[in-house]
């Protein structure tokens, strides 16, 4: 294998990392109305656990609401005890044509836990790109040994692997400073 194929494919562990941090902050309730709150909600549909998003239409009216509108009115019960057995943490207002959820403000102290929970998370696609790295880097020295590539070279790769380590750990560290600062803010 090439060594530009190592670094490359350290890149795309790297870009993994973000994107699902990405996707994992998306998910954190920051005080604002933020439909993707609600993606990881299943709701029982003819018998089988489908996701709220194919059952009905999620709007955002306001910055402090999220309306859905079942497809299908007999659903309704069901999308609304799939809310309640959620970890959302929020009490759906079921007016039968439709359900309407309420944001409540987050309180200091909330806030802070949300915060400590986002640096984990932080952390943790951090050692993904630290470990995508540390991949890359052992694979270069292996292929010095195995395959007699020029020490230069493997050097050369190596401090490639580094830039292109830094350059994520920075992306993880900006991306970290939004949302804290979208959740700090009152």
């Amino acid at each position: 294998m090439d060594i530009q194929e190592y670094i490359s494919e350290a890149r795309m562990g790297m870009q993994d990392a973000v994107e699902y941090l990405e996707e994992t902050l998306a998910r954190i309730r920051a005080g604002k109305a933020n439909p993707k709150i609600l993606d990881g909600i299943m709701v029982e549909y003819y018998g089988a656990p489908t996701p709220l998003t194919q059952v009905a239409t999620v709007t955002v009216p306001d910055a402090r609401s999220i309306v859905i509108t079942p497809w299908e009115k007999k659903i309704i019960r069901d999308i609304e005890k799939a809310i309640i057995d959620s970890p959302l943490g929020i009490t759906p207002e079921n007016n039968g044509e439709l359900i309407r959820l309420g944001i409540p403000p987050l309180t200091e102290e909330r806030r802070k836990q949300l915060v400590k929970q986002i640096k984990t998370e932080a952390e943790d696609a951090k050692i993904s790109v630290r470990n995508a790295r540390r991949d890359a880097i052992d694979k270069i020295k292996k292929s010095v040994k195995a395959d007699s590539t020029p020490e230069d070279v493997a050097k050369d790769a190596e401090s490639e692997a580094q830039k292109v380590h830094d350059a994520y750990i920075k992306k993880i560290d900006e991306i970290f400073a939004d949302k804290e600062k979208e959740i700090m803010t009152v």
